[in-house]
């Protein structure tokens, strides 16, 4: 369960629109591209990770439905980056008002824009390297706050913007912060 990445020869980039068609006649498959034109092909999650990532989900939208201050997303959601990737984190958040500045048309496609906050959560299979290169993306792309949850290293990597990376060892709970005030995240079922 490896992911898959697919390389172009270099005279060959892959556009959005090429993009869009690719995961349009693969809809069985769940894909990202990066911002050079690489495709990559996430394979489904196990079990365990399924739960923990529903667990984490629904923590947000509970959350979410209470506060009533913005939009989330579960990891079927890809969304088109200002520097041309498509990512697809395995949870997000974007703010009621940013949201909004979407026409219809950019809500219902690869939305060109980057949540203000983002969970990844490792699965076994997982290397570190490409989620921490993919948190740094994030970041540089307009990220607020992102979580890289490690459930094998019981760790968390938190993600702000103009601030060094946080590690913290085996928490029993995260705060939204001021991204996502009164949020808190239980971690337990996450981390044990």
């Amino acid at each position: 369960m490896n992911t898959r990445l697919i390389n172009l020869p270099e005279t060959l980039t892959v556009t959005q629109e090429q993009f869009k068609k690719i995961a349009t006649a693969n809809r069985d498959l769940r894909l990202e591209k990066t911002a050079q034109g690489q495709l990559i092909i996430m394979p489904p999650t196990g079990g365990s990770t399924g739960q923990k990532n529903f667990y984490l989900a629904g923590q947000l939208f509970v959350w979410n439905e209470r506060s009533q201050l913005g939009v989330a997303f579960d990891s079927s959601t890809a969304f088109h980056l200002p520097n041309g990737a498509n990512r697809s984190p395995d949870v997000a958040w974007i703010r009621k008002e940013k949201w909004k500045q979407l026409t219809p048309d950019q809500q219902d496609d690869f939305a060109p824009i980057c949540p203000d906050f983002v969970i990844e959560l490792r699965s076994k299979t997982d290397s570190l390297k490409p989620l921490r290169e993919k948190m740094q993306e994030y970041i540089e792309n307009g990220l607020k706050l992102g979580w890289l949850i490690d459930p094998k290293g019981k760790t968390v990597e938190i993600y702000r913007t103009n601030r060094e990376v946080e590690i913290l060892q085996y928490p029993i709970s995260l705060s939204g912060e001021n991204i996502l005030p009164d949020f808190v995240m239980d971690l337990q079922k996450v981390l044990d």
